[in-house]
Protein backbone atom coordinates (compact mmCIF):
# COMPACT_ATOMS: atom_id res chain seq x y z
CA UNK A 1 0.00 0.00 0.00
CA UNK A 2 1.52 3.25 -1.09
CA UNK A 3 0.48 6.44 0.46
CA UNK A 4 0.74 9.55 -1.60
CA UNK A 5 1.12 11.52 1.58
CA UNK A 6 1.23 10.29 5.18
CA UNK A 7 -2.08 10.40 7.04
CA UNK A 8 -2.72 13.53 9.09
CA UNK A 9 -3.57 12.66 12.67
CA UNK A 10 -5.29 15.18 14.88
CA UNK A 11 -2.98 16.84 17.33
CA UNK A 12 -3.33 19.18 20.22
CA UNK A 13 -0.85 21.92 20.91
CA UNK A 14 -0.30 22.22 24.65
CA UNK A 15 1.22 25.50 25.82
CA UNK A 16 4.41 25.44 27.89
CA UNK A 17 4.08 25.50 31.63
CA UNK A 18 4.25 28.94 33.20
CA UNK A 19 7.56 29.80 34.85
CA UNK A 20 7.10 29.68 38.60
CA UNK A 21 9.73 30.79 41.09
CA UNK A 22 11.25 28.13 43.30
CA UNK A 23 9.75 27.72 46.78
CA UNK A 24 11.31 29.85 49.47
CA UNK A 25 11.64 28.03 52.74
CA UNK A 26 12.29 30.01 55.87
CA UNK A 27 14.90 28.87 58.33
CA UNK A 28 13.46 26.87 61.21
CA UNK A 29 13.41 28.65 64.53
CA UNK A 30 13.25 27.24 68.00
CA UNK A 31 13.10 28.71 71.45
CA UNK A 32 16.13 27.77 73.46
CA UNK A 33 15.42 26.39 76.90
CA UNK A 34 16.17 28.77 79.71
CA UNK A 35 16.05 28.65 83.46
CA UNK A 36 15.82 31.12 86.26
CA UNK A 37 18.95 30.91 88.40
CA UNK A 38 18.33 29.87 91.97
CA UNK A 39 19.80 32.12 94.61
CA UNK A 40 21.19 30.28 97.63
CA UNK A 41 22.57 32.19 100.58
CA UNK A 42 26.32 31.55 101.03
CA UNK A 43 25.91 30.50 104.68
CA UNK A 44 24.18 27.29 103.57
CA UNK A 45 26.73 26.34 100.92
CA UNK A 46 29.37 23.72 101.71
CA UNK A 47 32.15 22.37 99.58
CA UNK A 48 31.82 18.76 98.42
CA UNK A 49 33.92 16.20 100.34
CA UNK A 50 37.56 16.22 99.28
CA UNK A 51 37.46 19.75 97.85
CA UNK A 52 39.24 22.49 99.76
CA UNK A 53 37.67 25.89 99.60
CA UNK A 54 39.35 29.30 99.98
CA UNK A 55 38.47 29.57 103.72
CA UNK A 56 39.62 26.01 104.57
CA UNK A 57 43.33 26.90 104.44
CA UNK A 58 43.50 28.18 108.02
CA UNK A 59 41.23 25.50 109.51
CA UNK A 60 42.38 22.03 110.51
CA UNK A 61 41.37 19.30 108.11
CA UNK A 62 38.27 17.47 109.26
CA UNK A 63 37.94 13.73 109.31
CA UNK A 64 35.78 12.41 106.55
CA UNK A 65 32.92 10.38 107.90
CA UNK A 66 30.93 8.05 105.80
CA UNK A 67 27.24 8.61 105.99
CA UNK A 68 25.58 5.45 107.02
CA UNK A 69 22.58 4.36 105.03
CA UNK A 70 19.87 2.96 107.25
CA UNK A 71 19.26 -0.73 106.62
CA UNK A 72 16.38 -1.52 104.30
CA UNK A 73 13.33 -2.33 106.30
CA UNK A 74 10.84 -4.93 105.22
CA UNK A 75 7.55 -3.53 103.99
CA UNK A 76 4.86 -3.44 106.60
CA UNK A 77 2.09 -5.88 105.83
CA UNK A 78 -1.53 -5.20 106.69
CA UNK A 79 -2.87 -7.20 109.62
CA UNK A 80 -4.29 -10.60 108.71
CA UNK A 81 -7.97 -11.02 109.62
CA UNK A 82 -8.79 -13.60 112.26
CA UNK A 83 -11.00 -15.64 109.92
CA UNK A 84 -8.22 -16.02 107.31
CA UNK A 85 -6.45 -19.36 107.06
CA UNK A 86 -2.66 -19.42 106.67
CA UNK A 87 -1.28 -21.92 104.13
CA UNK A 88 2.43 -22.63 103.86
CA UNK A 89 3.68 -23.22 100.32
CA UNK A 90 5.65 -26.48 100.19
CA UNK A 91 9.45 -26.31 99.78
CA UNK A 92 9.48 -22.60 100.59
CA UNK A 93 9.17 -20.50 103.68
CA UNK A 94 6.31 -18.47 102.26
CA UNK A 95 2.99 -18.33 104.03
CA UNK A 96 -0.08 -17.16 102.15
CA UNK A 97 -3.33 -16.11 103.82
CA UNK A 98 -6.51 -17.54 102.26
CA UNK A 99 -9.98 -16.05 102.68
CA UNK A 100 -12.43 -17.77 104.95
CA UNK A 101 -14.58 -20.65 103.75
CA UNK A 102 -17.70 -18.47 103.67
CA UNK A 103 -16.05 -15.90 101.34
CA UNK A 104 -14.65 -18.60 99.05
CA UNK A 105 -18.04 -20.35 98.85
CA UNK A 106 -19.75 -17.09 97.90
CA UNK A 107 -17.15 -16.31 95.21
CA UNK A 108 -17.30 -19.79 93.67
CA UNK A 109 -21.11 -19.84 93.67
CA UNK A 110 -21.30 -16.44 92.00
CA UNK A 111 -18.78 -17.44 89.31
CA UNK A 112 -20.59 -20.74 88.65
CA UNK A 113 -23.97 -19.05 88.27
CA UNK A 114 -22.67 -16.29 85.98
CA UNK A 115 -20.88 -18.73 83.66
CA UNK A 116 -23.90 -21.06 83.57
CA UNK A 117 -26.28 -18.19 82.80
CA UNK A 118 -24.01 -16.99 79.98
CA UNK A 119 -23.85 -20.45 78.39
CA UNK A 120 -27.62 -20.98 78.65
CA UNK A 121 -28.37 -17.52 77.21
CA UNK A 122 -25.97 -18.10 74.29
CA UNK A 123 -27.48 -21.46 73.34
CA UNK A 124 -31.02 -20.09 73.75
CA UNK A 125 -30.24 -17.10 71.50
CA UNK A 126 -28.78 -19.39 68.80
CA UNK A 127 -31.89 -21.61 68.95
CA UNK A 128 -34.26 -18.62 68.63
CA UNK A 129 -32.27 -17.28 65.65
CA UNK A 130 -32.42 -20.71 63.99
CA UNK A 131 -36.22 -20.86 64.40
CA UNK A 132 -37.01 -17.23 63.54
CA UNK A 133 -34.75 -16.89 60.49
CA UNK A 134 -37.10 -18.76 58.09
CA UNK A 135 -40.11 -16.88 59.47
CA UNK A 136 -38.49 -13.49 58.86
CA UNK A 137 -37.27 -14.58 55.43
CA UNK A 138 -40.77 -15.68 54.38
CA UNK A 139 -42.34 -12.46 55.65
CA UNK A 140 -39.72 -10.38 53.84
CA UNK A 141 -40.33 -12.22 50.56
CA UNK A 142 -44.11 -11.67 50.83
CA UNK A 143 -43.63 -7.95 51.52
CA UNK A 144 -41.23 -7.45 48.60
CA UNK A 145 -43.59 -9.36 46.20
CA UNK A 146 -46.53 -7.14 47.24
CA UNK A 147 -44.41 -4.02 46.74
CA UNK A 148 -43.30 -5.18 43.27
CA UNK A 149 -46.91 -5.89 42.26
CA UNK A 150 -48.00 -2.41 43.40
CA UNK A 151 -45.15 -0.73 41.50
CA UNK A 152 -46.03 -2.54 38.25
CA UNK A 153 -49.70 -1.58 38.34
Amino acid sequence: MDWASPPLLPSLNIPDAPGLPGPVLGLPRAELPSYKPMVVPPSVLRAPPGVKGADDTDKAPQKETKTQVPPATAPTLPPIPQEAQIVEIPFTEVEVPLPSTIIMTTAVTTAFISVGATLVATSLFKYIVMIMKPVFKQAWNKLTKKKQVQEIS
